[in-house]
């Protein structure tokens, strides 16, 4: 069986890291002289514009791979019902992410292998780089967003599982 990049005990430690950063940053700032109330104001309003670029770009992850998987079930449509849980699961991650903001666009459809367990492989790579990045992303989330993040990274790692190694490919 091959193991994926992205473990439970790798997410984890990333969400730990970004605790502790979090937990440092805010002993930083209350120790800094001169931060009034002015400052305090200015940093929340950065976290929160930070939060939410991050946000957007990890829905827009989510909503470049399920291009991907509507690419790859319009090329292969034997492929739709093995790939249709998994679509429905991407799609209300990206929901997820986006939260309030705008719906915003993937890009163009990508190209799909003609062959069937090639177009598989190629989408088992796209989920595990999205995953990858949405791990990557906890270290400078807040709290409630990598809970939500880890929870999306987990699900693409089970879905790279899935594409793979968790039924014979057909």
């Amino acid at each position: 069986m091959r193991r994926t990049e992205t473990t439970r005990r790798g997410a984890l430690a990333a969400t730990g890291a970004a605790a502790v950063a979090l937990l440092t940053g805010g002993c930083a700032e209350d120790s800094a002289p001169g931060g009034g109330e002015g400052s305090t104001a200015d940093a929340v309003a950065a976290a929160l514009r930070a939060e939410a670029g991050l946000r957007k770009r990890s829905a827009r992850t989510r909503r470049t791979l399920l291009a991907h998987y509507d690419a790859v079930i319009a090329a292969h449509p034997s492929a739709a019902e093995r790939l249709e849980p998994l679509r429905e699961a991407v799609a209300r991650q990206a929901d997820a992410l986006r939260g309030e903001g705008a719906a915003g666009r993937a890009g163009a459809p990508p190209p799909v292998a003609g062959e069937h367990r090639a177009a598989l492989k190629e989408l088992a790579a796209e989920e595990q780089r999205a995953a990858d990045a949405h791990t990557a992303a906890l270290v400078e989330a807040p709290p409630e967003l990598a809970r939500l993040l880890a929870s999306v990274a987990a699900a693409g790692a089970a879905h790279v599982y899935l594409l793979t190694e968790g039924s014979d490919g057909r």
